[in-house]
């Protein structure tokens, strides 16, 4: 008896002492009202979405570390645009010289359409370009978003299903000549009659991050994990506590430096508005494999 007394102690020590997912800059990033966070490679600059806890407005936020403190967030150069349109879902590329984004804006020859598609600025001289359309063989008339690129240019993304199943699947559009392939569903295993969404991909294409609706998850939406080997993705695993709660966990970002996960969390509130926050935990994927 006085060993398991022993031993319950131990482990409740350890147990104190585990990581958990900790609040990024709160007050000056995390207010309340934020999600999506994508971070350079050298960790001193940061887009993220303003989302004032509701859809109604989305605009994304720019901000650099300078002398190891984060200066006060501004409107990014290609965003801003409140009431116009709504800009969501900034991801870095892996060479840190594009960043991927969804918009709402008018798209030159399609007057009637109006979900997201995906847009792109590229890293010039001067600081961020214009942004510009990535084209109608990647976007169609259904929303796409959350969309981020591996090394070799493919982008993984969410794709609004047609038909209604599962209300949205992770697809992926090959990028081949300069050019986007029409995308391809990425299928079972990791689509379901769930709904899939907000797909990080490895810059090696060997994993894939996700959110699914899954109700054997632990909250609203929980994040999960693919393995990618030989064209085929494995049985995806839930990231599991402390990463997933009983909220809602979404927009995941690995800084591959820094080897730490970047995540939101997102919670309903009385009245239709949200508490939304960016929070980041070290991760190592292949504990998961």
């Amino acid at each position: 008896m006085k060993h398991l007394f022993t031993l319950l102690i131990i482990t409740a020590s350890f147990s104190s002492f585990a990581q958990h997912p900790s609040l990024l800059e709160p007050g000056l990033i995390s207010n309340g009202g934020v999600f999506g966070l994508t971070l350079s490679n050298d960790g001193k600059e940061a887009f993220w979405v303003n989302s004032n806890g509701g859809r109604d407005t989305l605009i994304i936020m720019h901000s650099k570390k300078i002398n190891n403190v984060w200066k006060q967030p501004e409107t990014a150069s290609f965003s801003g645009h409140a009431g116009e349109w709504k800009d969501i879902d900034p991801v870095f590329s892996p060479d840190n010289n594009i960043i991927l984004f969804q918009s709402n804006r008018p798209v030159q020859g399609k007057p009637d359409r109006k979900g997201f598609d995906i847009w792109a600025v590229k890293k010039t001289k001067a600081g961020w370009s214009n942004a510009y359309h990535l084209g109608d063989s990647i976007n169609t008339d259904a929303s796409e978003s959350f969309a981020s690129m591996a090394n070799n240019g493919n982008i993984y993304f969410m794709k609004e299903n047609p038909n209604g199943v599962g209300s949205s699947d992770i697809y992926v559009s090959q990028y081949k000549n300069e050019n986007y392939s029409k995308p391809l569903n990425l299928g079972a295993p990791i689509n379901t009659n769930f709904r899939e969404s907000n797909p990080y991909i490895s810059p090696k294409e060997d994993y894939m991050l996700y959110f699914s609706s899954d109700s054997t998850g632990l909250g609203d939406v929980d994040l999960m994990i693919s393995f990618r080997k030989d064209d085929q993705w494995s049985k995806p695993k839930y990231l599991g506590a402390p990463i997933n709660t009983t909220v809602g966990e979404f927009c995941p970002f690995v800084h591959q430096k820094e080897k730490r996960l970047y995540f939101s969390r997102t919670q309903q509130k009385p009245g239709g508005r949200r508490i939304e926050d960016i929070y980041s935990i070290p991760f190592d994927a292949d504990k998961y494999r």
